[in-house]
């Protein structure tokens, strides 16, 4: 009995048998054409875990005919390079599926950059991190860069049901009897990890005693037991984790609160309370604002309550305060307006603080001018007094975003147009 893991046993042996991936290799995709055309470059496959980046180096290679190597970045060390790049002068080229590449070391690097500028060794870089952040410029500009898309629930079946139906590499030598909600089980619960599904399966049908008549019967309680939690793919620190942060704000910003609650929802799975809070905090005041000026500090106490809870039950505190930040008014006024002042500062535009708005808290500080004139707001009606606060060189800049739709925010906008027509009609407007 062949001991390897049914999902290694399984990896296609030729470019027809990949699952998904069409973009890639059906009719007219990049690595198709150069397979059929029999002139292979270096590439790096990225994507999540078990979509099929080992599958398509391996198929590339059965459907070339070229030697296959596979090596890890951390594990295998430069003389098994080496011995690789002998490989690939004496046949003229090896394909070299290099695992983990993103946490490839520089003498390892140095070692491979000559080899693939001669072509003795075709790289195939495998990574779940996005290369433009996690590889070095020097491997990058030597490769084609692939991004690998999550295999759909047809994908896994056909896995599935492939691995039953196989009888030199599958399963197909049993006689195994599986209910359909077993399939479907093994194939949701995997969420796109085709080898999670398999290797699960291949130990419901290894565990599962047989019956007087040599059958073995998976059923759904089988599939459960096997599948146990879900594999469901999120990696803190890899780039889903930060595409669904970017999913959830921007699904709330967007007022969708079902995509909003799914986003919410696979960040829960992932247990990840420390990145929902600092995220949820952010959106009350970047996208809700002004629009829902209350919503910041329900916001904050929904997380202060999600944090003593724990989960389970802090899934809930965390759901209301998704499904009204989804629903509020939207405004990013405040960041807007900040961004504005930002960009004037940042570009050196700053000037001096007017005499009269300087500290004049020390000794001296009269005799230089500073603080005299200063109008104090409150001695005056309804606290406010017509003066300049913006420095001379920014004297009719304004950085306040005045187009809120909310009520309040509009009150707002009307104070402060009023305030803008008190100074320009008073006497220190007339002089600028």
């Amino acid at each position: 009995m062949n001991k390897q893991p049914l999902s290694y046993r399984m990896r296609p042996q030729s470019i027809d048998e990949v699952l998904g991936q069409q973009h890639l290799v059906g009719k007219g995709g990049i690595i198709r054409r150069m397979v059929d055309a029999k002139r292979l470059s270096s590439m790096i496959l990225y994507g999540p875990p078990g979509i099929g980046k080992t599958s398509i180096a391996s198929a590339i290679a059965g459907s070339t005919k070229y030697k296959f190597r596979t090596l890890n970045a951390v594990t295998d060390t430069k003389k098994d390079m080496q011995i690789v790049a002998e490989e690939g002068k004496m046949s003229g080229s090896v394909i070299l599926l290099l695992d983990e590449i993103h946490r490839l070391d520089k003498a390892k690097q140095d070692f491979l950059l000559p080899h693939l500028e001669k072509g003795t060794i075709i790289l195939i870089g495998a990574t779940t991190s996005n290369p433009f952040h996690a590889i070095n410029p020097a491997i990058r500009s030597r490769t084609r860069i692939f991004e690998l898309e999550p295999l759909d629930t047809e994908d896994i079946k056909t896995a599935v049901f492939r691995a039953l139906e196989d009888k030199e590499r599958g399963l197909g030598e049993y006689n195994i009897e599986i209910e359909d909600d077993a399939v479907e089980h093994f194939v949701t619960s995997a969420h796109g990890d085709v080898r999670s599904a398999l290797n699960a399966l291949e130990l419901a049908a290894l565990s599962t005693e047989t019956n007087d008549d040599e059958i073995i019967k998976i059923t759904l309680q089988d599939a459960l037991d096997c599948m146990q939690k879900s594999a469901f793919l999120h990696d803190k620190d890899g780039d889903m984790h930060f595409d669904v942060m970017s999913g959830l704000q921007k699904s709330i910003r967007g007022s969708d609160v079902d995509a909003s609650l799914h986003y919410l929802a696979r960040l829960i799975e992932a247990g990840d309370l420390v990145t929902i809070a600092r995220r949820l905090l952010v959106i009350s005041y970047e996208d809700v604002s002004l629009a829902n000026p209350n919503i910041a500090s329900r916001t904050l106490d929904a997380i202060i309550s999600a944090e003593r809870l724990g989960f389970p039950e802090a899934r809930i505190p965390l759901s209301q305060a998704v499904i009204e930040l989804a629903l509020s008014p939207k405004s990013n006024t405040a960041i807007s307006s900040i961004d504005n002042a930002l960009s004037d500062v940042r570009k050196g535009r700053g000037g001096a603080v007017p005499r009269h708005l300087r500290d004049g808290h020390y000794k001296g500080a009269k005799e230089l001018g500073n603080a005299v004139g200063y109008k104090f707001p409150h001695n005056y009606p309804n606290h406010v007094v017509a003066q300049q606060y913006l420095p001379d060189t920014l004297i009719n800049q304004r950085y306040y975003k005045d187009d809120g739709i909310s009520k309040y925010e509009q009150s707002l906008n009307e104070t402060y147009h009023n305030l803008k027509k008190m100074n320009k009609d008073s006497d220190y407007g007339r002089k600028k």
